[in-house]
């Protein structure tokens, strides 16, 4: 597109209702508590966070029966913001290639409260 406007999609490329209202490390990274505005909320122990890392080192330790039941004794890191649509989550054991969409995390959030109305619709 040579010297054109670059126009958004329409619908926007994420669910806007997906990014939470409230999010916040606790102390000492053992979970990562989450709030919606229609009242979904859940903390999400950083064990579950990284046991549902989907990045390309997890995804193939899990197809060659290589990715670990459980992580004991880990913490998340840091938290960064991925644009609008994600954070980015690095764990205590040195892993930080996990992207968490707000959508997915919203649907980790129904599952650990026993509601699946939150999980991500498909278009």
């Amino acid at each position: 597109m040579a010297n054109g406007a670059i126009g958004l999609p329409d619908p926007p490329p994420f669910d806007p209702d997906a990014i939470p209202d409230d999010a916040t490390l606790l102390r000492g990274g053992t979970a990562l508590r989450l709030a919606w505005r229609d009242g979904l909320s859940a903390a999400l122990p950083a064990e579950r966070l990284r046991l549902h890392c989907r990045c390309a080192w997890c995804t193939r330790d899990r197809i060659e029966d290589r990715f670990p039941q459980a992580i004991p004794d880990i913490a998340v890191t840091r938290v960064d913001h991925m644009g609008g649509y994600a954070v980015h989550i690095a764990f205590s054991d040195g892993h930080a290639r996990g992207i968490f969409p707000w959508t997915y995390l919203r649907a980790l959030a129904a599952e650990a409260v026993g509601s699946h109305s939150a999980a991500p619709q498909a278009a």
